[in-house]
């Protein structure tokens, strides 16, 4: 007997950079895509080129035998899923077209060398099929060989540059030539050379303006982990920029190098990619940087796939993990309208913004049963983790801690240090809107449309910690359980200096 498979084909991408070369392999489950593999070899391409950009031996070899690594994966893929592209070194080096000759026959498969701006306008993509940032962007990528600056709104680019300035080749020319190279003297020529190339480009790129900043280079990556070690935001700053290249300094060379949360494979080039990136930001007077979690291979991936474009990217995400955790997609959107209706309820006494943290509540209705799959008892805890660890394309490193938050408070006692220490909204907005998908969740106890109440609900004009519900009497007389579940509610807002107050009518 035949067995109808659900097989999904696999894609996969190789982007030959000049610091790394990497490989992604995914496929697409419910419009969202799924990583199944990712595969990283620190190359260093860039460092065997010579002053005449001449690649030398043991360069191309090192490249050589990661490519034989990678075709192992290939075989297994559709060569109409396949795409590898190579980037700024082979574009400079003059005996670029002897790797590649080499490089295809071990593939087996067709490489792109792109331009500099075919690659800018790939990372550009990847951000915006990944991200759910502010509309018109400002992309930085700061690579081993070229530094790219993309600005555009949604999908369209609006200007586009790749710069010859890249951590490797800044760290042969500024950080890798005397004993004590992490002096202060050498990073201030860094910034300064990096900033004498992006000069020519800053009116032209301020004149376009942008409403957020975001990039995802290795070097961005890295300070990233950096910040997450110290349990704040993934948002770089110019001070936090400053106090990085203070502690390289300390350090004298790189091998001493021993900043908390920095891995030892970006500790080699972590000082040219903040020269350029501290460039970066006091050339376009920068305030602060977000993390991407999309670049040049998720641009390449996205745009290989069908239909990306025409469904946003939380979307996407939601509906994915809607189908792969099997979550009661009826009831939840039941759940979603109720929170809508409870929101524009409160929202004029509550000031309550129609703003992220808003769309963040809305997707916590779509996802709160997400732990259901696995067991109900400790299902809220089982959710909470699902979501720490997924892939969540289209909601950043502070979206995912108020997410986690929201599905892990959504019934029960309440967790007031988890409250506190999400850092996607103040402390008093995340307790309001915890309330309203408590209270949603609540009045869809019974999981049907047609026995939910006609009801009421605004802020008692003495005291704005206390919601007032007004619900028909016959209607909770006829829901004795639903009514026992909001009377408890009024205990467990207490936790967080609300109250609950039921009026019939």
């Amino acid at each position: 007997m035949a067995y109808k498979t659900n097989y999904s084909p696999l894609y996969a991408v190789i982007d030959l950079g000049s610091n790394s070369f990497h490989m992604l392999i995914a496929r697409l489950i419910a419009d969202s895509v799924q990583i199944v593999d990712k595969v990283k070899r620190k190359v260093r391409l860039a460092s065997g080129l010579n002053k005449h950009n001449h690649l030398d031996d043991i360069a191309m070899a090192r490249g050589i035998e990661c490519l034989s690594f990678f075709a192992e994966r290939l075989q297994d893929i559709p060569p109409e899923n396949i795409r590898v592209v190579a980037t700024a070194t082979l574009r400079i080096a003059t005996n670029a077209d002897a790797f590649l000759t080499q490089a295809e026959k071990i593939l087996g498969h067709k490489i792109t060398l792109l331009s500099g701006q075919q690659e800018a306008e790939q990372i550009y993509l990847g951000v915006a099929h990944t991200n759910c940032s502010a509309n018109k962007r400002l992309v930085l990528d700061i690579g081993g060989a070229s530094t790219e600056i993309i600005a555009g709104e949604g999908f369209n680019i609006k200007q586009v540059c790749s710069l010859n300035i890249g951590c490797v080749t800044f760290n042969n020319l500024f950080f890798n030539n005397e004993e004590y190279s992490l002096s202060q003297h050498n990073f201030l020529a860094a910034i300064n050379k990096a900033k004498q190339t992006i000069k020519p480009l800053i009116s032209t790129y301020k004149s376009t303006g942008w409403q957020s900043v975001l990039g995802g280079s290795g070097t961005m990556q890295a300070l990233g982990e950096i910040l997450a070690y110290q349990h704040k935001p993934a948002i770089i700053s110019l001070p936090f920029l400053q106090e990085i290249m203070l502690k390289l300094i300390a350090c004298k060379k790189p091998a001493h190098i021993e900043i908390p949360g920095l891995s030892n494979e970006r500790k080699p080039v972590i000082a040219s990619g903040v020269a350029i990136l501290i460039a970066l930001f006091e050339s376009f007077s920068l305030k602060q940087l977000q993390l991407s979690s999309g670049a040049i291979r998720e641009g390449l991936l996205y745009e290989m796939l069908p239909n990306m474009r025409a469904i946003p990217i939380r979307e996407r995400t939601i509906n994915g993990l809607i189908s792969r955790f099997h979550i009661d997609e009826n009831h939840n959107k039941r759940v979603l309208a109720q929170a809508k209706s409870l929101f524009y309820m409160l929202a004029k006494p509550w000031q309550l913004a129609e703003d992220n943290n808003q769309q963040l509540l809305f997707s916590s209705c779509l996802l709160h049963e997400i732990g259901l799959l696995l067991e109900f008892k400790g299902h809220q805890k089982h959710g909470a983790y699902i979501l720490q660890h997924t892939d969540l394309a289209g909601f950043d490193q502070t979206d995912r801690e108020l997410l986690v938050t929201f599905v892990k408070l959504y019934k029960g006692d309440i967790d007031i240090d988890l409250l506190a220490n999400q850092s996607a909204t103040g402390y008093q907005n995340a307790c309001r809107l915890l309330a309203i998908l408590r209270l949603a969740i609540i009045l869809c106890r019974r999981r049907r449309d047609d026995v939910l109440p006609c009801y009421q609900c605004h802020i008692d004009e003495l005291n704005e910690g206390n919601i007032i519900l007004s619900l028909p009497q016959y209607w909770l007389t006829n829901h004795p359980l639903i009514a026992d579940e909001l009377k408890q509610e009024h205990y467990y807002l207490q936790q967080v200096c609300l109250s609950l107050t039921i009026v019939s009518h």
